[in-house]
């Protein structure tokens, strides 16, 4: 077997397993030859009519059929197939109407195959003109309207006369298109663009002898074809330039249709279009009437349509140089045929059509046809018996030694006869039939291990490389066009574009509120500050100076040390959102990190290159940054972890798990999860966790409650649903925890929604105050920016504002500013505020070097007023900025050498720092998927003065590395 395929390379594409017979393998290395010579020239392609000599094989046949069908469809055929099964409500079928029914939907492109067929898909505008010929003459209509008087007399005339104007309407409202059109509506505009372009060049020419401006011949050319292509599709009225189309020229010139009897000129000419209109009318009328009358010519009319599209689909002289790219030909299946469906009768009609025009074709057909039905492809025979005493050259050929090796010779003897089978005296043969009797061992299935596959060679056809200068110059055209949209599309998705690059690290995502903010790790020349669009000028202002410096060092380290250097990126929000355009936090944390890369750089060898990461507004973005920042670490070692991701969000553990699979750890500042250090062991953070900072309130909370009565608390949330936020339902579950623990009766708990950047508190601060119990504690689990309003509400609804009411919350609100009288950051006059913060400053300070480096380093502090409650430290997020970066740089740096971003990762474990901003950041107590213990943490209290302003006052406080817990009397309230 494997020496039958050697003539052809083993192709099985798209999961075609092979053929699984001999004959199978045999007949389609005969269609391959064939495709290999149509690629060349145009050889006959017959009826290829398979049957088996043993009836009993019939279903083989069938098979091998259907294996035939299966291998040109993965080879790249365009193929179709006709829907052979018999009819089921059509008790005596008319087998000249069902070889009808076979080719009227092949006149669908999508028949023939998908995109996975060569060139693009086929146009059938003959066969669908036909269609539409036959839809009118079916239409009910035109049965009230054909022509009863003889043919010739004056009522004959006027009543024929009357029945083509009735059909020329009924065409007219069916577009001169099927009724139900098969073209798809894009392929149908195509060809409308193609019929009217000359129309409207021919405009523009003309508008440019009046106007030279170029632009008004393009407008002029465009409002024609416009203007055409509305007339074009005038409901109830035939097309515009109909007798143009490439069907109707066919339909008025082919001698098929020629009438002998009535002299109707068949010129189309464009400067003629009413005598061109009546041709082409009393075209449609004739051919209407003999369609009316039956018999063969409706059938032959249909495939003599097909095959003249099939010729026009892959001529090779044409504006496309289709033929030249479509070099496998069409195939027609007809998995079983016989009289009952048609089948037979379509046969005949293809080889009577072949015969009557002498042209050739490009359409291969397959059929696979009963034992005892062969016989009924001969002409003439219609019971199967050929005549006495008449040998048929269709009759079985005679049963060769080896089938395969006849195969090519009988295709070669059947185009030879060709010459002589078609002359009318050959009465008994149907010429372009193929007949091939497939013995019963050829068809027994072989072992799989021997199935095999054939396809001829095929390799690019030059017409598909070089197709013309028109393709050149669409080519170019397109070229520009496409690199102006991509341009545009690249300054539209990222930070910093040019025509055909652009710095893929950063991109243009949505912001809160409206507008976009550039987001992701900055290693070029991006400035996120340059892209603030909310903000004020301060904070805005204060940024750009910052990435201004930072960049200026990190240059002075590539200049000066291009080996003896580390990189650490900070990830934090570095663009703010239009409904809250606090830049803060970001500004706070980038000046900590800035001070600690110039301290570095300063006073080691080993220097300290920052790149900055914007996560968004919030840190909204911070899943893209941590990708971004992945991919460029991947590129560049000199990476070694990253600071910052301040924010609790439900992206963090997706945040943390994208950046370990990097190798990177990650030292956060001011990150309070509690589950992070306990999931992954690439993270750390100096901030103590929400429940520890819980427990601490806890001892707050424990004073507040007395020794009566259980008092009444509740927790009052942030509705985080339609949000990222994961930090105020982690404070909301530890605080529950926390006052339950305390032995407080807990009321159901509330959420307040937040729209537009403002809190929904009234309803909530109404039923809070005006119910049976009112809470005497409410554990806030919110944010920074809500507790003005909160503040506001309560001081004024009856039930609170004359009740003494202690709210406690987390270590946001260490970022408020509680000074001045009432407003955002202040507090009402009965309600005291505790609140937990993550950075002890006080004790801290008189043993660090923090505020002396920042008054020398930071240009806009001056000197003698940088203390620890200054407006930029007070709230601790630069000074935990600062400290993370110190101990990331020193675990990368161990030994003053440079470590590699797996031995930062293990070093860690090992980092103790003194004299840092926040006391002793030591992480040697830091187990692997656990917490540690050594958190800086304070316990503040705010209330009103007797003068009506608010006074901040730490309760305790205990510094980084102290891991002594505290206690009540250090935290007591009296």
């Amino acid at each position: 077997m494997l020496g039958r395929d050697q003539m052809f390379p083993q192709d099985c594409p798209g999961g075609h397993q092979g053929m699984s017979t001999g004959a199978g393998i045999d007949v389609q290395r005969q269609l391959e030859s064939l495709i290999q010579d149509f690629r060349a020239g145009d050889p006959p392609m017959p009826v290829i009519v398979l049957h088996a000599e043993d009836a009993a094989d019939d279903d083989r046949v069938t098979e091998l059929v259907d294996e035939l069908r299966e291998g040109q469809q993965s080879h790249g055929t365009r193929l179709a197939v006709a829907p052979t099964e018999p009819p089921r409500d059509d008790a005596d079928p008319d087998p000249t109407a069902q070889a009808v029914r076979l080719l009227r939907d092949l006149g669908d492109s999508r028949k023939w195959g998908d995109r996975s067929a060569s060139y693009r898909p086929y146009s059938f505008p003959r066969l669908g003109l036909v269609r539409a010929l036959q839809d009118a003459t079916d239409d009910p209509e035109m049965d009230a309207h054909w022509p009863t008087a003889p043919a010739g007399t004056p009522d004959g005339n006027v009543q024929r006369e009357q029945a083509q104007t009735r059909l020329l309407r009924i065409l007219a409202r069916q577009r001169w298109r099927p009724v139900r059109p098969e073209r798809r509506n894009r392929q149908a505009l195509l060809n409308d663009v193609q019929q009217f372009l000359p129309a409207g060049v021919l405009g523009a020419l003309t508008s440019l002898l009046t106007r030279p401006e170029w632009y008004v011949a393009v407008l002029a050319g465009i409002g024609l074809m416009i203007l055409l292509a509305a007339l074009n599709h005038v409901p109830g009225r035939a097309p515009l330039f109909l007798w143009l189309r490439r069907e109707s020229r066919w339909f008025l010139t082919t001698t098929f249709l020629q009438s002998a009897a009535r002299r109707q000129s068949t010129s189309v000419r464009l400067l003629r279009p009413v005598r061109s209109w009546r041709a082409i009318a009393a075209r449609a009328y004739d051919v209407a009437e003999a369609m009316r009358e039956g018999g063969v010519f409706p059938l032959q009319l249909y495939v003599l349509a097909l095959f003249e599209d099939l010729r026009d689909n892959h001529r090779r002289v044409s504006w496309d140089l289709r033929g030249l790219k479509r070099t496998r030909p069409p195939v027609l299946i007809l998995r079983q045929v016989s009289r009952e469906n048609g089948g037979i009768e379509l046969i005949r009609a293809v080889s009577d059509v072949r015969s009557r025009r002498s042209e050739l074709d490009p359409l291969l057909i397959v059929a696979g046809v009963a034992a005892h039905d062969a016989p009924l492809l001969d002409r003439g025979t219609d019971t199967g018996a050929p005549p006495n005493g008449v040998t048929s050259r269709s009759q079985p050929l005679s049963r060769p030694a080896r089938l395969q090796q006849r195969l090519r010779h009988w295709y070669d003897e059947w185009a030879g006869n060709l010459r002589a089978d078609q002359s009318p005296s050959r009465t008994n043969a149907l010429p372009w039939v193929l007949r091939i009797a497939l013995p019963h061992e050829e068809l027994l299935q072989l072992r799989q291990a021997d199935w095999r596959c054939v396809r001829a060679r095929h390799r690019p056809p030059v017409a598909r490389i070089v197709w013309s200068a028109y393709s050149l110059a669409l080519v170019l055209a397109l070229a520009a066009t496409v690199g102006v949209v991509h341009a545009r599309d690249l300054h539209r998705t990222y930070c910093s574009a040019g025509l055909l690059t652009a710095d893929r690290d950063t991109e243009l995502r949505p912001a809160p509120g409206g507008g976009t903010e550039c987001v992701g790790i900055s290693a070029g020349g991006v400035r996120f500050g340059s892209h603030l669009e909310g903000g004020s000028d301060s904070e805005g202002g204060r940024l750009r100076e910052l990435e201004k410096l930072v960049h200026a060092e990190n240059a002075k380290v590539l200049r000066g040390n291009p080996r003896a250097y580390v990189t650490v990126v900070y990830a934090g929000p570095l663009s703010s959102a239009t409904v809250d355009p606090s830049l803060v936090k970001g500004a706070e944390e980038l000046a900590g990190v800035y001070l600690a890369q110039r301290v570095v750089n300063e006073n080691y060898r080993v220097k300290l290159r920052v790149l900055l990461a914007n996560g968004g507004a919030d840190m909204g973005h911070q899943r893209f940054t941590a990708d971004a920042i992945a991919r460029y670490a991947d590129r560049d070692p000199s990476v070694v972890g990253v600071v910052g991701f301040g924010r609790d969000l439900q992206s963090s553990p997706a945040v943390t798990r994208r950046l370990q699979e990097a190798g990177l750890p990650v030292v956060s500042g001011t990150n309070s999860a509690t589950y992070l250090p306990k999931d992954f062991s690439n993270w750390l953070s100096l901030a103590a966790p929400d429940e520890h900072q819980a427990e601490a309130l806890g001892l707050v909370a424990r004073q507040l409650r007395g020794k009566g009565d259980a008092p009444y608390a509740l927790v009052l949330a942030r509705d985080t649903k339609a949000s990222q936020d994961r930090y105020t339902s982690e404070q909301a579950y530890y605080g529950g925890e926390m006052l339950r623990k305390e032995g407080f009766r807990l009321l159901p708990s509330r959420t307040y929604r937040v729209a537009h950047g403002k809190p929904e508190l009234r309803l909530h601060a109404e039923s809070i105050c005006r119910g049976e119990d009112v809470p005497s504690v409410i554990y806030f689990a919110g944010r920074v920016e809500d507790i003005g309003p909160l503040m506001t509400q309560l001081g004024v609804e009856p039930g609170c504002a004359n009740r003494q009411i202690s709210i406690l919350t987390g270590d946001d609100l260490s970022k408020a500013k509680f000074s001045g009288v009432g407003g955002r950051d202040g507090v009402a006059p009965r309600i005291t505020l505790y609140h937990a913060a993550l950075a002890e400053l006080r004790e801290a300070a008189s043993g660090t070097a923090f505020y002396q480096d920042a008054a020398q380093h930071l240009p806009w502090l001056e000197p003698g007023g940088v203390t620890y409650d200054a407006p930029g430290f007070a709230s601790g997020q630069t000074a935990l900025a600062h400290d993370a970066t110190r101990a990331l740089y020193w675990a990368a740096s161990l030994g003053d050498v440079r470590q590699s971003r797996a031995a930062t990762w293990v070093n860690l474990r090992v980092v103790k720092l003194e004299g840092m901003a926040t006391g002793t950041i030591d992480f040697t107590d830091a187990p692997l998927f656990g917490e540690r213990h050594g958190h800086s943490i304070v316990l503040a209290r705010v209330r009103r003065t007797p003068e009506g302003l608010s006074q901040a006052e730490v309760l305790c406080s205990r510094p980084a590395g102290v891991s002594k817990p505290l206690d009540v009397k250090q935290c007591s309230i009296e």
